[in-house]
């Protein structure tokens, strides 16, 4: 008997370990998340090495093996090579290319301005409830704020749009967040 009971809680423990580490059609379980961590790093390692891209102006982020790179890049061949770069990366399915190609910032107030733009983009989505703000990449030029990443639902990607649209001197918000699927 005493056999039987410890066989039955050893059996429900692997089926709640294994519920708890399955997937749902917006959330990963934790290998899915380790699998896309260690894509997004390799994607990040091979933008760092490519001489034509520059790492650094460019977002990676990956959801279920989907890349998506966001920001702004200087010019459309940085873009195009961009997409090459993570296209090459074994592992990943598909390539999400939301990188916009910027104009020259002109002055230094301009880019404080930006950088002001964004972290009250970034305090808006931290401090409302129904944004994920660590799911939400912002990036700003000119006034121009990018909103990228994956997050669940479309309600979430339109109430981001709407927190961003609201910051003083915000003059246009490009909404490229994805919705996470199966």
């Amino acid at each position: 008997m005493k056999t039987q009971v410890l066989k039955l809680t050893a059996i429900l423990g692997m089926l709640a370990l294994a519920s708890a580490c399955s997937s749902t059609r917006t959330q990963q379980s934790a290998g899915e998340v380790i699998d896309d961590s260690v894509l997004t790093s390799k994607v990040k390692v091979a933008l760092i090495d490519d001489p034509t891209t520059k790492a650094g102006q460019i977002n990676v982020e990956t959801f279920r093996g989907v890349v998506q790179l966001g920001g702004f890049v200087d010019n459309a061949q940085q873009k195009e090579q961009a997409t090459k770069v993570a296209r090459s990366v074994t592992g990943v399915q598909e390539v999400r290319n939301d990188l916009r190609i910027s104009t020259p910032q002109s002055t230094v107030e301009q880019v404080v301005d930006d950088g002001a733009i964004t972290a009250s983009v970034k305090a808006k989505l931290i401090e409302d409830s129904s944004t994920k703000a660590h799911q939400i990449n912002v990036e700003t030029q000119k006034g121009v704020v990018q909103l990228a990443g994956f997050v669940n639902t479309t309600s979430v990607k339109a109430r981001a749009g709407e927190l961003a649209n609201s910051v003083d001197g915000v003059a246009q918000v490009r909404n490229d967040l994805e919705i996470r699927q199966q």
